[in-house]
């Protein structure tokens, strides 16, 4: 287009043209720049995401060390020592990309990241590089080393760890030997950087993942096989009456209904009522007394036989003709409470026995109930239970209902009679307790009393001296014996038919 002789108009579409064809590269720059920072967005997102996974797995492992320390905890101290590494490094990336940023306003404007000065004053010092930029390359290589040095240099992960955060020299396309960090940090726009640093953080997460769902795995793998199982002898109650079936099943740790065995040997003899890879138990009793149940359960394992080792026990005991009840404070309820009161018939579970109250409301189940008397002298509990046998077992308890003790007024927790200042007595609460009482009562006080010597008596609503009390108080003396009394309290919502007085003797 430049050679031979053109005319003013040829001249200007050429030259229209040259200007059209910079136009459309800076146009492609543009889109270069905006597609790279919208993979920064996505991998940012997905770093974030990957992150909530891996916290979720390490919990996980944290709680099957803690559920099952020899198994697990020697892989949540290898995990915890990968998560740090981790932490450290993403974060020192992190702190790099906020630098490179500091300085633009819109973090998305995305066509405006695209000098190259940053890093190429940050990592490099001509042909050298900086203390920044050898730091840079050091942390590379030390993430890489920390991490298989907790794996083991012979882990599957020696090799991953090696590509993903690799520092050796790269080839150019001509065959030239470049340092890795000239060669991939060295002269691109900063949005490119930017997002470089963004995919490292992402390999370190992603690393972290691959880690942790292995180390979870491996362990897995390994409580599949065989030799890791163990007999568990499931009986229906663990208790039996003299003449009754011992009824029950006997499983692997896994439930597996699949895993059929080839033989079972109980109590030292072969037994073969086996279901859906569960032994059931069928058999008598016995005498009173305590019995084993023990054998091996054997399965074929690539052409060998294993064999898996159970064992439990039982007791036979007498059939009982009442039940036991027993209160779990004393031998009497007290009026207005809720008394816990324990049901048990042995040989009986809880949840078969049918419990009912006079004198009081009764509530709770399972064994553990509580009742709440009424205005009647005595309480009594009926219990009533179907045996295994057939024969039905009806028994009851009676206690004594009683009025709660009388509390005693105190203030700053003393009773009786308390010295103090006159200060003292005119910010301190008027409380009210029992102190030898068996039950932890809340006890509130609604009102009380106050008497001066010499002055009128000032009656308080609530627990702190009123404006009135503070007035004929302000007028005691030195050796004064001030009275709290008629002290109106309430117990869990119980109202208290006394409450002792309470003397204070001040002290100035």
């Amino acid at each position: 287009m430049a050679g031979g002789k053109m005319s003013a108009r040829q001249k200007m579409i050429n030259l229209m043209y040259l200007v059209f064809i910079a136009m459309l590269a800076m146009n492609m720059s543009k889109e270069v720049l905006s597609a790279f920072g919208f993979m920064n967005e996505k991998l940012t997102e997905n770093n974030i995401s990957t992150t909530a996974k891996n916290n979720e797995a390490y919990a996980n492992l944290a709680t099957k060390a803690s559920e099952q320390e020899a198994k697990f905890g020697p892989l949540k101290i290898q995990a915890d020592k990968i998560k740090k590494y981790s932490a450290e490094f993403y974060s020192y990336l992190e702190e790099i990309k906020t630098k490179m940023t500091a300085d633009i306003e819109d973090k998305t404007d995305f066509e405006a990241m695209d000098k190259t000065a940053f890093l190429d004053e940050y990592f490099f010092k001509g042909d050298k590089f900086t203390t920044e930029g050898n730091e840079f390359i050091d942390k590379v290589n030390g993430y890489r080393t920390d991490v298989t040095s907790v794996l083991g240099a012979d882990s599957n992960f020696s090799s991953l760890l090696k590509n993903r955060f690799n520092t050796e020299d790269d080839t150019n396309r001509d065959g030239k030997k470049i340092k890795w960090l000239e060669y991939r940090y060295k002269g691109f726009p900063l949005v490119a950087s930017l997002t470089n640093l963004t995919q490292m953080q992402a390999d370190i997460k992603n690393t972290e993942s691959d880690i942790v769902s292995d180390l979870l795995g491996g362990k897995l793998e390994e409580s599949l096989r065989l030799s890791n199982y163990k007999g568990i002898v499931a009986l229906d109650k663990n208790a039996y009456f003299a003449g009754e079936k011992v009824t029950g099943k006997i499983v692997l740790g896994r439930y597996d209904a699949t895993m059929v065995p080839d033989a079972v040997t109980l109590n030292n003899r072969p037994y073969k009522n086996i279901k859906s890879g569960q032994v059931i138990i069928d058999m008598p009793a016995g005498n009173v007394g305590s019995h084993d149940i023990k054998g091996k359960i054997a399965f074929t394992q690539n052409g060998e036989i294993v064999e898996v080792p159970f064992e439990s026990s039982y007791s036979v005991i007498p059939e009982p003709s009442t039940a036991v009840v027993s209160a779990d404070k004393m031998n009497v309820v007290y009026r207005g409470l809720n008394n816990p009161i324990s049901v048990s018939l042995p040989g009986v579970s809880d949840n078969n026995l049918r419990v009912s109250a006079t004198g009081g409301s009764l509530s709770g189940g399972k064994g553990k109930y509580s009742i709440k008397p009424g205005a009647a002298k005595t309480a009594v509990i009926n219990v009533s239970a179907k045996l295994s046998s057939g024969k039905t077992v009806n028994s009851k308890k009676s206690f004594r209902i009683k009025d709660i003790p009388p509390a005693m007024g105190s203030v700053r927790n003393q009773f009786g009679t308390v010295r103090m200042p006159k200060s003292g007595l005119a910010n301190a609460p008027i409380a009210a307790g029992l102190p030898d009482f068996e039950f932890d009562l809340k006890i509130d006080v609604k009102s009380f009393k106050i008497k001066v010597p010499g002055q009128i008596t000032v009656i308080v609503n609530g627990t702190r001296l009123s404006a009135a009390a503070k007035k004929v108080l302000s007028k005691a003396k030195r050796g004064d014996i001030i009275n709290i009394y008629d002290i109106k309290a309430s117990a869990n919502g119980y109202a208290l038919k006394q409450v002792l007085p309470v003397s204070i003797e001040l002290t100035n």
